[in-house]
């Protein structure tokens, strides 16, 4: 009975585009969100996603909220380039994590552009003329928001609903407008 309730919880929340009338007890969920069948096999998909697959990266590398966000780099001639795209872009950027725990995934990587212009191939030296714009992806989260499970003001549960967002992937050099 209880994987058949997981099941349909699963079902319910990938299926159910809104907040439902349905509240479920924290005792059918793992982690705080559903643990049925369709939930999972969505899993692999998210995982794929780079927002969420460089998270586990930069937690490697000893990313946390309290690094401190790099300035905007001069390109010096003949400096050996990085192999990373983020570093060598004329628009560069870096990644911070964003944790929300009443989202799954409840951490994604969020590109910042480090410069407001872009840099300029001939001085290396950052340039207004251009602008440094981020980029988007769209991402299928699941978002949860407490509820009572027993129609009281006490909060026991969750309700669940499929939402996108726009999550910054990289930044890019467009014209300025006039």
């Amino acid at each position: 009975f209880v994987t058949f309730l997981r099941g349909w919880i699963s079902a319910t929340v990938l299926l159910t585009p809104s907040y439902g009338a349905t509240c479920f007890k924290q005792k059918f969920l793992k982690d705080g969100f559903p643990n049925g069948p369709e939930f999972q096999k969505r899993k692999p998909r998210w995982e794929q996603a780079l927002p969420v697959a460089l998270v586990s990266s930069l937690e490697a590398e000893g990313y946390n909220e309290t690094t401190p966000r790099p300035s905007c780099p001069t390109l010096k001639e003949g400096e050996a380039l990085s192999p990373l795209t983020h570093e060598r872009s004329i628009s560069p950027w870096r990644y911070r994590i964003d944790t929300d725990e009443n989202r799954y995934p409840k951490k994604l990587a969020f590109a910042e552009c480090l410069c407001r212009g872009c840099i300029s191939t001939r001085t290396g030296q950052e340039t207004a003329a251009l602008s440094s714009v981020r980029l988007h992806q769209s991402l299928l989260v699941v978002k949860r928001k407490p509820c009572s499970t027993d129609g009281s003001n006490k909060t026991d549960g969750f309700q669940f609903r499929r939402e996108n967002i726009r999550v910054p992937v990289g930044c890019t050099c467009i014209k300025k407008q006039k």
